[in-house]
């Protein structure tokens, strides 16, 4: 029977069609419509379908099977259809049986219960209308019933065009022949796009567990390539196998190649199936028959292919489903799939069998993997274990197969461990322990400079595999649990390793100790590491090591140098030092890494801190040599050595040179070490000038240091030379050792000026002087009177020459010096001897002052005037040397030169006889005439004429200079402070008592005039004379009130004259009642006295009623006391012959007044 005549029986004898109407027809049309409607609910599953029955079909021997999409936009089916899909498969085609079972409803004539007819069915999801070519048979089907039977989807209808066979080769192409089965799928409206999306999203993984198709293809069909809308695809597959001893497994390895429009792909995966016997527990209806569970697992070596899409399925039945599972293994097994094919069956216990055996099988896979490859180094496994299942996955069935594959993991020696050889070592990750990526580099280091590891994990933990150790596998060790070594593990393997301190570079041990440095405090500080050798130091012969602990305990002092530049000569110097320093110093090349390290600011911190590894520059050391003793004189010298070369280098700077020889200790001139200075420091007396001038005994006494000679001689230190006197000149400049004239002044005298001196020697004194002077220093009171008072400086005395002190010395102008001599032809005046000086010692006029020598011509007559005073100390001043004085001064003013500062040297002096006694002659008087009234109330010291005689008066100008006060000229104060007692005053003239009040009133001090005066009796009243107490003064506008009753004591005004008026306020000063309210209360306390007794006459009372008169219209108004004392007193006489109270005069003094 033809293809043909097969299709039309198939009508006829199935469908009826040309026959009676079978009435169950039109149900098998809905049952067919509802079943596909059921199994498939997306696009995707047509091309699922398609791909899997290309995956059941068979195919000839020797031939790739191979799968082909091609879209077109030829309408070749005239269906009007927008686009059209053409499948092509080259299997061997449809068999008639193929052909009865797309026909049917439940056949189908593949195994394992997979139907081919259902499975074509799908592609009603997109096409109307899908055609069939295969092996002759050219049938078409339709969603729509058929007009026939009323049946759709089943019913075959021959195709003799549209297409034809010539229309799909043109279409698939010419140069090749037609594979066996052709669909032609015309596309519905509103398919195209989907279907287009569809092909252009095909994974490319989508061949990885099928066995036979080997290539799979899309390509749009368009005559210009740039108008394509669809993605076009080819991927093929390559498989090489490998079978597995002992277990039912396989393993092989899978090459897929995707060739696209914008670039090619290639990812090989390493495919392991195991069978596993199917456990009674996990069977179902659906797969009774199946005895074995065939499980494979793809592990991609490398990036996935992916395309159009973010992530990949990894479950596979065959064919990809949509479970994204988060693994990095894809999982394939005959799983029962939902009705939609996106998922499995997860609640399905069948699947659930099949999970439980994926953790087997991934354990023999992996152990696989990383243990059968054979020659491939340890480096190449880590990779590998990017195929654990590190991340959770979103499906909890799943997640249970991680935790099972990760508790089967923990359990295998998986892990490569150190030290790597050609015989690999594996252990399980509990026993596995990680390094800080900063250790392994250290090691690697070490390894790379000839430090073995073999010995790596022989110290209580297995080390993991540096390939494998980085950060980049955390998260697959986190899974495994494989942590880092415990904090002690690092101590014992510097330790057990002792090489990787000693024998490697100065960089990778300054890494070692940067990275124990980062980690002190976290891990560290509280184990052993303190007390294994790990700190380098240079002793004075060769390299050691010590630890932590001898450091801090003081057993052992390190240093490093705090300048990169001074680390070679510390080194050096400390060699000299050996036998007095307790210093030891890192070795120079580990000094010299550590300044070039970039970590260096954390290394010399943590050296400081924690390992308490000092830290100095040359200045630090040098002190710590001064605090060490310095016991033998050649260290002594040493020292200074060293820091002459050290100041010489730039390693310290002037000012801390100065500071250090300060305190250093010094060998004097007796070989003495010198430990503390009291004085200065002074050169050695050999070669100096101060030997000149005294001797040592005088340093010693100022508590003064004389250097030993031994700083005067050359020498070598630290291979370094020292020049004659350099260290010499290195102290005069740090130390300040001193010589003449740079040395500060004895605090005794010199014994030297006390004779005379050599010009040399003099000059050189000079020359001391005028250092102290500029250093403005205070000269000692002693050593300057040595000076002053010695007889060392030659002088000449009237042409003559000698030697006296400075302080009788002058250098003068010649001719001041001659007119002076003639003025004064007993005092000779002693001139420095310039011949013999030279002109230069005008050069020290400061110098020469400052010993005493005088200059100038008011010194000169200064010293004139302390001879005269002399004489009169010793009472040898006549009245010849008086007149002597006074003509002198008369010839200085004579010859136009200033007497003044001869005047001023004697002045003060108490050589002027007077009338009470020798006085100086400021203050003295030259009496005359305008005195006598003085003479009677003070004891003026009115120069002795009796003992001058007249001659004495010639000079008033002379003595005026002197300070004699030769006229009264109101010297009124003189008067004051020479007055005498009251007691002796005897007579009270008017002439005496204005004087008195006059010096008052012109006096800034009258308190002495004031108190002399008030208890005495010396002003004339009208009724006599009385104390100032007692007195009134007279005042002619309230007056009246003195004239009221008798007997009041008012100043006698006509015996005094007028004048007495202008003294009001000094006669107030001296008690004198000189106002009106002063003067109304005298007169009532008189009144009230005389209205006792009874004695108030009409004249009185007519006297003070006129005096009430008088006051009336005027400032002067009785105060209210004063008006009480009237109002009180009984002083009115009446008619009766009695005396009344005031209220009866007030009423007299009414009516008197107004009536």
């Amino acid at each position: 029977m033809t293809p043909r005549e097969h299709i039309e029986d198939i009508r006829k004898t199935k469908f009826s069609i040309g026959e009676k109407l079978n009435p169950l027809t039109e149900d098998l049309h809905q049952a067919v419509k509802n079943l596909s409607g059921e199994l498939y609910s997306k696009d995707v599953h047509f091309f699922m379908e398609l791909v899997q029955n290309a995956e059941d079909n068979e195919y000839l021997e020797g031939v790739d099977p191979s799968l082909e999409f091609v879209i077109t936009y030829l309408d070749i089916t005239a269906t009007g259809a927008p686009a059209t899909l053409l499948v092509f498969n080259n299997e061997k085609g449809f068999s008639p049986k193929n052909i009865d079972s797309i026909c049917s409803v439940g056949r189908s004539t593949k195994k394992g219960n997979r139907k081919r007819g259902i499975g074509f069915k799908s592609v009603f999801l997109i096409t109307a209308q899908p055609y069939i070519f295969s092996n002759g048979y050219q049938i078409r089907f339709s969603e729509e019933p058929c007009s026939h039977c009323n049946v759709g989807y089943i019913v075959p209808e021959w195709v003799e065009q549209n297409p034809t066979l010539s229309d799909i080769k043109k279409i698939y192409g010419s140069a090749t022949a037609l594979p066996t089965t052709t669909l032609i799928l015309p596309l519905k409206p509103n398919k195209v796009e989907p279907v287009k999306k569809q092909l252009s999203i095909i994974h490319p993984e989508v061949l990885l567990f099928l066995s036979k198709i080997k290539r799979l293809s899309v390509r749009e069909d368009k005559e210009d390539p740039r108008q394509n809308t669809v993605s076009a695809i080819e991927i093929a597959s390559q498989t090489e196998f490998v079978s597995r001893k002992n277990i039912d497994a396989q393993s092989y390895t899978l090459h897929l190649s995707a060739e696209e429009n914008d670039g090619n792909g290639e990812c090989s995966y390493y495919m392991w199936k195991q069978k596993f016997p199917v456990r009674q527990e996990f069977r179902v209806e659906r797969r009774m028959e199946v005895d074995e569970w065939v499980i494979t697992l793809a592990f991609p070596n490398g990036e996935r292919l992916r395309r159009a899409r973010n992530s990949s399925p990894g479950v596979y039945a065959f064919l990809p489903t949509e479970m994204v599972t988060n693994f990095p293994f894809i999982i394939q097994a005959d799983f029962l799939l939902a009705s939609s094919r996106e998922t499995i069956l997860l609640d399905n216990k069948w699947n659930q069998g099949i999970l439980e055996c994926v953790p087997t099988a991934f354990s023999h896979a992996f152990n696989s993997l990383v243990k059968t490859v054979e020659g491939a180094p340890t480096s190449s496994l880590p990779p590998m274990f990017r195929f654990l299942p590190v991340q959770v996955s979103s499906y909890k069935e799943l997640n249970a197969v991680r935790e099972s594959i990760k508790a089967k993991m923990v359990d295998e020696d998986i892990i490569p461990v150190e030290p790597e050889m050609e015989q690999r070592f594996f252990h399980k990750p509990r026993e596995v322990g990680r390094l800080m990526p900063a250790f392994w580099t250290i090691l690697r280091k070490a390894r790379v400079q000839g430090v073995s590891l073999i010995k790596l994990s022989s110290h209580g933990r297995f080390v993991l595999s540096y390939s494998f150790d980085s950060k980049e596998y955390d998260p697959i060790l986190s899974f495994l649990g494989v942590e880092l070594v415990n904090d002690a593990w690092y101590v014992k393997c510097i330790q057990g390793t002792s090489d990787v301190v000693d024998r490697v570079s100065e960089d990778v041990y300054l890494e070692l100790l940067l990275f124990i440095a980062d980690n002190w405090a976290s891990k560290f500080g509280h184990t052993n590491m303190k007390n294994i050798p790990l700190i380098k130091y240079a002793d004075c012969r060769n390299e050691s090591l010590c630890s932590i602990s001898e450091i801090q305990k003081g057993e052992c002092r390190v240093f490093l140098s705090s300048k990169s530049s001074h680390v070679s000569w510390l080194i050096d110097c400390n060699r000299e030092f050996n036998s007095v320093t307790r210093l030891l110093f890192m070795p120079k090349a580990t000094q010299e890494a550590i300044w070039a390290c970039s970590g260096k600011d954390t290394l010399k911190k943590w050296l400081a801190d924690q390992a308490k590894v000092g830290s100095v520059d040359v200045n630090k050391y040098a002190v710590d040599l001064l605090q060490n003793s310095l016991h033998e004189r050649k260290l002594v010298i040493a020292y200074v050595h060293f820091l002459y070369h050290s100041a010489d280098n730039n390693f310290i700077s002037s000012r801390e040179v100065d500071r250090l020889c300060g305190i250093m200790p010094l060998v004097d001139g007796y070989g003495n070490i010198i430990r503390s200075r009291k004085g200065v420091v002074v050169v050695p007396a050999n070669g100096s000038k101060w030997a000149g001038l005294t001797d040592s005994n005088l340093w010693r006494k100022e508590g003064h240091v004389e250097l030993g000679e031994h700083y005067m001689y050359s020498g070598y230190f630290s291979g370094k030379y020292t020049p004659e006197k350099k260290l010499l000149e290195f102290l005069i400049k740090h130390v300040a050792a001193l010589d003449v004239p740079h040395i500060s002044a004895p605090s005794d005298g010199i014994t030297s000026v006390s004779a005379p001196l050599t010009k040399q020697n003099a000059f050189l004194l000079l020359d001391w002087i005028r250092q102290l002077n500029y250093k403005r220093v205070g000269i000692p009171q002693k050593f300057l009177a040595c000076i002053n008072e010695g007889s060392w400086l030659k002088v000449t005395l009237n042409g003559s020459p000698g030697y006296r002190p400075p302080s009788q010395s002058f250098l003068l102008n010649s001719s001041w010096g001659n007119t002076l001599q003639n003025g004064s032809v007993s005092v000779d005046i002693p001139l420095i001897d310039t011949s013999f000086y030279g002109e230069s010692i005008s050069g020290y006029k400061e110098e020469l002052k400052t010993i005493g020598v005088m200059f100038e011509y008011s010194e000169a007559c200064d010293f004139i005037g302390k001879h005269f005073m002399s004489l009169a100390a010793s009472s040898s001043l006549t009245r010849g040397n008086v007149h002597s004085i006074l003509r002198f001064i008369r010839f200085l003013r004579d010859k136009l030169l200033s007497p003044a500062d001869f005047i001023s040297a004697i002045k003060k002096g108490n050589w002027l006889k007077t009338s009470v006694g020798y006085r100086s002659p400021v203050g003295s008087v030259l009496s005359d005439k305008e005195w006598n009234v003085a003479s009677k109330i003070s004891n003026i010291p009115f120069i002795d004429q009796d003992f001058y005689g007249d001659e004495i008066c010639n000079f008033r100008t002379e003595l005026g200079l002197l300070g004699v006060i030769i006229s009264f000229n109101r010297s009124y104060q003189l008067i004051i402070d020479n007055l005498k007692p009251p007691s002796c005053i005897t007579s009270w003239t008017p002439e005496v008592v204005t004087l008195m009040l006059n010096c008052m009133a012109l006096s800034k001090s009258s308190d002495k005039l004031v108190n002399a005066l008030k208890g005495v009796k010396c002003l004339k009243t009208i009724i006599g004379y009385k104390c100032p107490g007692e007195c009134l003064l007279f005042h002619h506008e309230w007056g009246c009130i003195l004239q009221v009753v008798n007997g009041l004591p008012v100043i006698d005004h006509e015996f005094y004259g007028s004048n007495i008026f202008q003294y009001i306020n000094e006669l107030k000063k001296i008690g004198v009642v000189v106002d009106f309210e002063g003067a109304a209360k005298v007169l009532a306390r008189y009144f009230r006295h005389y209205a006792k007794s009874a004695s108030i006459t009409k004249e009185n009372v007519a006297s003070l009623l006129l005096c009430y008169r008088e006051l009336n219209g005027t400032p002067y108004k009785f105060p209210a006391d004063i008006r009480s004392c009237f109002a009180k007193v009984k002083w009115l006489r009446s008619r009766f012959g009695d005396y009344r109270f005031f209220f009866f005069f007030f009423f007299f003094f009414f009516f008197f007044f107004f009536f």
